[in-house]
């Protein structure tokens, strides 16, 4: 094999690596996530659907803020609601956004960046509604705000406020800690009927905010507003950019430095082989003779555990162990016996036979089940 084959497929090998690499590590895109439209465990499509059916005239607004305020002019008080929005702090809301507010509307924001506290992940909150569970540790300590008066706390505990108010001129302003205050993942709980509360007591109109989600009204002439910009904003959010980006810069090297000819395929005399199986031949060969099957089981029950989180709806951060198994039965109605079985053996730290491993991969096949026929 010629030396610049060689140098094009060892660099072919690195970047499929570092491919695969980004493809398991690198979290999906959060743009959907809090959208009405969406009926994923971070959702909103279930207390959507709850808005209609009490009557309350819930909007999905598609277009930017700045055409929000000539259209509540005409129609009275008005709330608009993001979610999930948190690129938003107390100290940079924009200027549109305080004047529309000053003028007696109201703007709540669900997902503000809070520090973590030393509260419970879980937590089930006190409300004139019910029960209103929780999923973060992040509290409001009331420190910082927009003007001297002090904010209202309307739902926390000693930690601090989860839900606080602030009042703007002759409107006000709602914060949340979570986004997923009444996402789909609690429709058992009071959740929905607080936020319903929260957004539409004394309005007229109640806007949910879908344009920061990627969802656009076409103009008059049926063409999306700022179409172009908006695609390269998706794009750069997601990890199919970073690989595609890399792809196009390898192959501008590869190219310039003469390490590619585009041409007619030449046969080779011998079979050609396959690197990437070779390889993960073997590293199973090393692992093997090394008995290091603990080191694959740790691998695979990370990997288990945080699949599992994301369909109990426990987002992308490895919890507790105890609010794993909680969760896990509150929404299976299975018993966590066989769970914390498969756990433990993470912790031994000891070698375990072949027979061991079989039993204990079929275990977390048998939790896929159970998570595919019951949520």
């Amino acid at each position: 094999m010629k030396r610049n084959n060689r140098v094009f497929w060892l660099l072919g090998i690195m970047l499929a690596a570092i491919a695969s690499i980004v493809l398991l590590v690198a979290p999906g895109s959060q743009l959907n996530s809090g959208s009405t439209y969406n009926h994923l465990p971070d959702g909103y499509s279930g207390w959507y659907d709850f808005m209609q059916k009490r009557g309350i005239a819930l909007h999905r607004w598609q277009k930017p803020f700045k055409y929000l305020p000539s259209m509540t002019s005409k129609t009275g008080v008005a709330t608009m609601l993001q979610i999930n929005r948190t690129d938003y702090s107390l100290a940079n809301l924009p200027d549109k956004q305080l004047e529309w507010v000053e003028k007696g509307n109201y703007l709540v924001f669900l997902g503000v960046k809070q520090p973590v506290t030393k509260a419970k992940f879980n937590t089930q909150q006190d409300s004139t509604w019910g029960k209103v569970a929780i999923g973060t540790r992040r509290r409001y300590d009331g420190k910082s705000h927009l003007i001297a008066v002090t904010p209202q706390t309307l739902l926390g505990d000693r930690f601090g406020a989860i839900v606080w108010c602030e009042k703007y001129g002759k409107g006000k302003i709602i914060f949340a800690t979570t986004p997923d205050l009444a996402a789909n993942a609690y429709s058992d709980y009071a959740n929905y009927a607080y936020l319903a509360d929260l957004v539409s007591q004394g309005v007229n109109q109640v806007y949910v905010d879908e344009y920061i989600h990627g969802y656009k009204d076409k103009d008059q002439d049926g063409t999306y507003a700022e179409t172009k910009s908006s695609i390269l904003r998706y794009l750069a959010n997601t990890p199919i950019f970073l690989v595609t980006f890399q792809v196009f810069v390898l192959l501008i090297v590869l190219i310039r430095d003469k390490n590619i000819r585009f041409g007619k395929m030449v046969t080779l005399d011998t079979e050609p082989v396959d690197n990437s199986q070779a390889y993960i031949q073997a590293l199973a060969l090393v692992l093997q003779k090394a008995e290091s099957r603990s080191f694959v089981v740790e691998l695979i029950c990370q990997n288990e555990q945080m699949q599992l989180q994301k369909a109990l709806g426990l987002g992308q951060t490895i919890v507790d162990r105890e609010t794993l198994l909680q969760v896990w039965t509150e929404k299976t109605g299975v018993g966590t016996e066989e769970l914390e079985k498969v756990l433990n053996l993470q912790e031994k730290k000891r070698s375990i036979s072949e027979e061991e491993l079989l039993s204990w991969l079929s275990k977390w096949q048998s939790f896929r089940e159970i998570l595919t026929s019951r949520l």
